[in-house]
């Protein structure tokens, strides 16, 4: 009989790669890695012959970065997503889309089930699982963290070390980062180690080495560099007048947003699975695109639609930070989102200077803004007469004096 076929989520270090021999061993297997280029850089050196000499029968590796910024983060900043008013939801939203293809995956090859490594603490397994239940709900998850007879092999990474070693697994057996890491096109964070604790600052002087994508901004230049930034129907197609495809946006606006300092956010956040966690993040370029759009919006979109659309960013967000991105209830909401951003046309001039994103200038051939009317001086347009606000206040006062008056009873 053939082996039953697991498709495993690999990066290369110490836990998927105990982990992609574990599962060999344990379920008697045959291992199918799968490692998403989001960009990671150089974090995918190596990885193929790693994942080979650790037992994997077959390796995919494949470079993901087009779909992933076109298809999750475009359509997620168009939303004007933000969780708990800091996080842009870097490695939120990169979950689906792994899960996506390992589904994918797996039912080319014949697979029975998917793996992660995901902690049986954090939010990244509900991610992945409810992908997973979205789109593949007979495939088999399996999740070795959440396995009692795993945690008693691997109460800690001494013990991993030691498999690793005694099973001659290729991986770096060095003392423990003092932080965890996660990176992509979006944002790279850190969590763990040492900054469990909230009192301790990442910011200070002693740690700048931790940081990734960017300077400290007191390290930033000392002169301000501006930049304008395109939009269509809500994306943005050009900086500084270069046309650009969403990847090539996002590594653009990184790399500014790094010279600049742009974009650290250090916050404590509430998992779905319960407990509050602290982490750092990086998102530079995010956090320039994120300014941008909502200025393009702030002469576009119609007062009542973005209203709307804001009422819905808390739940949107929610929905992306918990892992519900196939979820019936987001895809209604980005059919929303969608029609809001039809004239979210225009250009956004913007300021960057020492981690800071000042707005420098907006204009759009569909402007809802119009200085005529805007205008304190005379209204050439006489589109509106002052006098009618007089009776818009009456009646909107009216309640408020009913309401006075039942108090005064009291």
């Amino acid at each position: 009989m053939a082996k039953q076929k697991i498709v495993l989520a690999y990066s290369g270090g110490l836990d998927t790669s105990v982990i992609l021999a574990w599962l060999k061993h344990t379920y008697d297997a045959e291992i199918i890695t799968f490692t998403a280029d989001i960009g990671q850089k150089d974090e995918l050196d190596g990885l193929e012959a790693k994942a080979l000499a650790t037992g994997a029968s077959k390796v995919y590796i494949d470079d993901l970065r087009d779909e992933f910024a076109k298809d999750f983060i475009y359509p997620m900043f168009q939303a004007g997503a933000l969780y708990e008013g800091q996080y842009l939801l870097g490695t939120s939203i990169a979950r689906p889309l792994i899960a996506k293809r390992m589904v994918e995956i797996a039912r080319a090859e014949g697979a029975t089930a998917i793996a992660h490594g995901a902690t049986g603490k954090g939010n990244d397994q509900v991610r992945f699982e409810l992908t997973a239940a979205a789109l593949a709900p007979e495939l088999e998850v399996i999740a070795p963290w959440r396995s009692e007879q795993f945690r008693e092999e691997f109460p800690g990474r001494a013990e991993m070390i030691a498999y690793a070693e005694a099973h001659g697994i290729p991986v770096q057996a060095s003392a423990a980062k003092p932080y965890s890491t996660d990176r992509n096109l979006l944002h790279i964070s850190f969590e763990s180690g040492i900054l469990e604790d909230p009192w301790f600052d990442p910011s200070a002087e002693s740690n700048k080495g931790m940081f990734v994508l960017s300077v400290a901004p007191e390290d930033a230049p000392d002169q301000p560099e501006y930049v304008e930034l395109e939009f269509a129907q809500g994306d943005c197609t050009a900086i500084n007048g270069v046309p650009v495809t969403p990847l090539e946006a996002m590594e653009k606006l990184n790399e500014l947003g790094g010279k600049h300092g742009i974009g650290r956010v250090d916050m404590v956040e509430n998992r779905f699975v319960g407990m509050k966690s602290r982490g750092v993040y990086e998102t530079p370029g995010g956090t320039i695109l994120f300014t941008a759009h909502r200025k393009m919006e702030s002469i576009t979109m119609d007062r009542d639609v973005m209203h709307l659309r804001d009422s819905l960013i808390s739940k949107y967000a929610s929905l992306v930070y918990n892992g519900f991105w196939f979820a019936p209830e987001r895809l209604a909401l980005q059919a929303l989102v969608s029609e809001s951003q039809k004239n979210v046309t225009g250009t956004v001039r913007l300021k960057l200077y020492k981690g800071n994103v000042i707005g420098a200038g907006v204009k759009s051939p569909v402007s809802l803004y119009n200085p005529n009317i805007a205008t304190m001086e005379a209204d050439p347009t006489q589109a509106y007469n002052q006098n009618d606000a007089t009776g818009f206040i009456r009646l909107n006062a009216l309640r408020l004096k009913v309401s006075s008056g039942v108090d005064q009873t009291k």
